[in-house]
């Protein structure tokens, strides 16, 4: 490899990372821009939350048109249009807060949806393809991951510190997090359009677009990745929310909403280490070794969870903030079943991209279609968490876990058996 090729794939590499904690910074806004929705508009929990199903739902109306799109105009293009359409969405959320609209809130975090869904179909396969595909391809999303969870991580903390007393939140108070994000995509957007993007499979899709969907579909492997990631994005969001609504319950984790949230916080927290620890031997171990291993983890964590009582209390460290509103790291006496709970967190960091790697080996020109699919799937980040709230309320919280314990075997079924390629004899070039 040349000098110069060389160069221009590391600068490739730091634009997809930084897209990638983009697709955080962005998505997470949209969690606890619902307390400030709440509150300035005296509205439900669950209107509040509208943001962030908002984001869910553009995912399920623009995988598939991103995917054929991202087909027809390669990774450069997509990504250019993709940033384009993540200002406009910012721009419009900073527009609600003149307006003091929830309705035109929604549109923006709506708007934005279709940017942060248009860019993971970009970021995923870019460093997959960057890092030559295999254990150095997974190694790659799982650094992009990292500084995804980084961007996730301090989004609520801004947006906390900014907000001060809830009950004055207005969407105002959060303008300086809007003006971050829109000064990076622009940035983002300048540089994109200065380096080269390599294409290596938009020359060979000289297909009709929709015959590339067609023949994606004929990859089992694929398919029952698809599957794994609607399940893997539930079992994420799921367990975390759950979780809070569970320990901030005055009946069954009787802890105050603000410590339930921080316990809940050190969720994503660990997602973050594990995604660094993903990072450091991503290039050492297969990513069915690493999916496999973590979904039996998993299995054992959310075991211990469902039956052991949840009158057993352990003090576990947590963020936590003092009178006078500092962040520390301390102990908190919490439920036992909230430490396992809190450790799955380190077992879900690294699925996406080992789930993401196996699904698309051996796809050659279908993978552009294949992100399109991939895209739509994430909707199960807001399916499976509603199914496991109705039977937290018909059969209680804990119970409810066992929607999780389902969603972990099958990723386990995936990485031993599911993810093997059985179709090599279809033409991918």
């Amino acid at each position: 490899m040349s000098e110069q090729k060389q160069n221009g794939n590391i600068v490739a590499i730091v634009m997809m990372v930084f897209l990638f904690g983009m697709i955080s910074f962005v998505t997470n806004l949209a969690a606890p821009m619902g307390v400030v929705l709440k509150n300035q508009f005296n509205v439900g929990s669950g209107m509040g939350m509208m943001g962030n199903m908002a984001n869910f739902i553009a995912y399920a109306v623009m995988g598939i048109p991103g995917g054929l799109l991202l087909a027809k105009k390669g990774y450069k293009k997509t990504a250019l249009i993709a940033v384009f359409v993540g200002i406009v969405g910012l721009f419009i959320q900073y527009l609600s807060g003149h307006a003091a609209s929830f309705g035109v809130y929604l549109l923006g975090a709506f708007v934005a949806g279709f940017s942060m869904c248009l860019l993971n179909m970009v970021v995923n396969p870019m460093l997959n393809t960057l890092g030559g595909g295999g254990n150095k391809g997974n190694q790659l999303i799982q650094i992009g991951g990292s500084f995804n969870s980084t961007c996730g991580t301090l989004v609520p903390i801004l947006v906390g510190a900014l907000v001060g007393e809830v009950t004055k939140a207005n969407i105002t108070d959060v303008y300086p997090v809007m003006y971050i994000a829109i000064a990076i995509f622009v940035l983002v957007f300048i540089v994109l359009n200065i380096v080269t993007i390599p294409e290596p499979h938009l020359a060979k899709a000289t297909e009709p677009i929709g015959d590339l969907i067609k023949g994606v579909l004929q990859f089992r492997h694929f398919v029952l990745g698809a599957v794994a990631i609607f399940v893997y994005v539930g079992v994420e969001v799921g367990t975390a929310g759950t979780m809070n609504l569970f320990l901030a319950d005055p009946n069954a984790g009787g802890l105050d909403a603000t410590t339930a949230g921080f316990v809940a916080g050190t969720y994503w927290f660990l997602m973050l280490i594990g995604r660094l620890l993903g990072a450091s031997f991503g290039g050492k171990v297969s990513s069915k070794t690493m999916l496999s291993s973590v979904s039996a983890i998993g299995l054992v964590l959310v075991s211990c969870a469902i039956f052991i009582p949840t009158a057993i209390k352990v003090a576990m460290p947590v963020f936590q903030t003092s009178a006078a509103g500092n962040l520390s790291f301390g102990m908190t006496e919490v439920p036992i079943n909230a430490m396992f709970l809190v450790l799955i967190g380190l077992c879900t960091s690294i699925m996406w991209g080992s789930i993401y790697n196996l699904a698309v080996e051996g796809l050659g020109k279908y993978l552009a279609a294949a992100s399109g699919c991939f895209m739509v799937m994430v909707c199960g980040g807001g399916i499976l968490p509603a199914v496991q709230g109705f039977v937290a309320d018909k059969a209680g919280y804990m119970t409810s876990y066992w929607v999780i314990f389902l969603g972990l075997a099958y990723m386990l079924y995936y990485a031993l058996a599911g993810s093997k390629n059985v179709n090599k004899d279809i033409p991918v070039e």
